[in-house]
């Protein structure tokens, strides 16, 4: 099976292992065990129980690498192409294990094999190629059995020319029903994916529009009046001066309203930064659990735990593949404590924990008496940070509000 590292601990995974067992491991456990006890029957002559042994192991062989090779590309939009040779190999194996029990009359298991290697083979189609595959074969798959029956004049001419298609239009149903919800899964998860990215990506355009439209009309007008002081320089220096002036004005107005764009964009509250996460994450297609008691903290304590919010949640979506999120956000003993937990992680190595977003935040909360940690158990990731809901020298906010309330009176 392929792709596992990208599908990590995730529901996704364990879809896909029920999957390769309900697909290929079924086919190939049927094929195995009909055909082999047939092989292994005594009264059946030892030609043809040889031929169909080796039969048997290429036909096994090559449904095992058609079909995790179909199950690899389940989402794509474009099928992919069978391995080279195989598709051969494995029709000439099952004209072989059709042959064989055909021509002693055993009615009920020379379908078994060709059966297979339609599904398998309708697998790798669209649609309208695999409509007509499966017609024609159901259509001539009475005729082998029926012209043997007739030959031989056996009277199971009924059971010998209705039974093959029956049995391959239920192997054909049985492969290409959990195929299609696999590829339908495989669309659904790439859909997700990309909806996170989208999500993030958004966010990155909107501070850059804030930007831009802040900054553009400054930018503009100090490049007109550097231009226009530079010729002034010599035929009127004090105009020259005056502009120069203008010039340092507009810079410092531009210097200030960029550190307004950083600081509106940077110290979003704590309250904010969970609503916009559960947002982000629910777009994304993550059931989200959120728990937040409403507590009253200092600035720069809801200022810090809002960035470990924030980088938080872009390490979700970027560095996971969850199904599942929860944050819990409560103040318990005058400690302000926000937990962020995920499963489905599939790369800590160059992901979340080696990093330097949770690093930097760590080293930014420990100053201010805070604690920044990560663990992974298993496929789940959690972060916890903490903060002193008050720090020491400052006032409950109770009692701060309490005085100057007094004072106003």
């Amino acid at each position: 099976m392929h792709d596992q590292a990208n599908e990590g601990g995730t529901a996704l995974a364990g879809f896909r292992r029920y999957t390769w067992w309900a697909v290929p491991g079924t086919n190939v456990g049927i094929l195995i065990l009909f055909t082999g006890e047939w092989i292994l029957d005594g009264d059946v002559p030892i030609q043809p129980r040889v031929f169909s042994a080796a039969a048997l192991a290429v036909e096994v062989a090559a449904v095992v690498a058609l079909l995790n090779r179909r199950l690899s590309a389940g989402g794509h939009a474009s099928r992919p192409r069978p391995p080279s040779g195989w598709p051969a190999a494995g029709v000439l194996a099952a004209i072989v294990l059709a042959a064989c029990p055909l021509a002693l009359r055993n009615y009920g298991l020379w379908p078994m094999a060709p059966a297979i290697m339609t599904a398998v083979a309708a697998t790798y189609l669209d649609r309208r190629p695999r409509r007509w595959l499966i017609t024609g074969v159901l259509a001539l798959a009475a005729l082998p059995g029926g012209a043997v029956s007739l030959a031989s004049g056996d009277g199971r001419l009924v059971y010998a020319a209705l039974f093959p298609p029956g049995i391959t239009a239920f192997v054909v149903w049985a492969m290409l029903g959990p195929l299609w919800a696999w590829d339908i899964t495989g669309r659904l998860d790439e859909a997700r994916r990309l909806s996170a990215e989208l999500a993030v990506k958004d966010e990155r355009l909107r501070f850059a529009a804030d930007l831009h439209d802040i900054q553009g009309h400054h930018l503009q007008v100090i490049a007109l009046k550097s231009e226009l002081a530079a010729r002034l320089a010599e035929a009127d220096p004090e105009r020259a001066t005056a502009e120069m002036r203008d010039v340092q004005r507009l810079a410092t107005d531009a210097l200030r309203d960029t550190r307004e764009v950083v600081r509106g964009y940077r110290r979003t509250s704590l309250d904010d930064e969970i609503a916009n996460a559960t947002r982000i994450l629910a777009s994304a297609g993550i059931d989200t659990r959120t728990t937040a008691e409403p507590a009253a903290v200092t600035e720069a304590a809801r200022h810090l735990l809002g960035l470990v919010m924030r980088e938080a949640t872009t390490n979700l979506l970027r560095h996971s593949r969850a199904r599942h999120a929860s944050i819990d956000y409560r103040v318990t003993g005058g400690v302000a404590r926000l937990r962020v937990s995920n499963d489905g992680v599939f790369d800590v190595t160059g992901g979340a924990a080696s990093g330097t977003g949770l690093r930097s935040l760590a080293e930014r909360l420990g100053p201010a008496g805070g604690d920044l940690a990560w663990t992974r158990d298993g496929g789940r990731f959690e972060v916890t940070a903490s903060l002193p809901a008050v720090p020491p020298e400052e006032p409950q906010a109770g009692v701060g509000t309490a005085s100057s309330g007094e004072g106003r009176r």
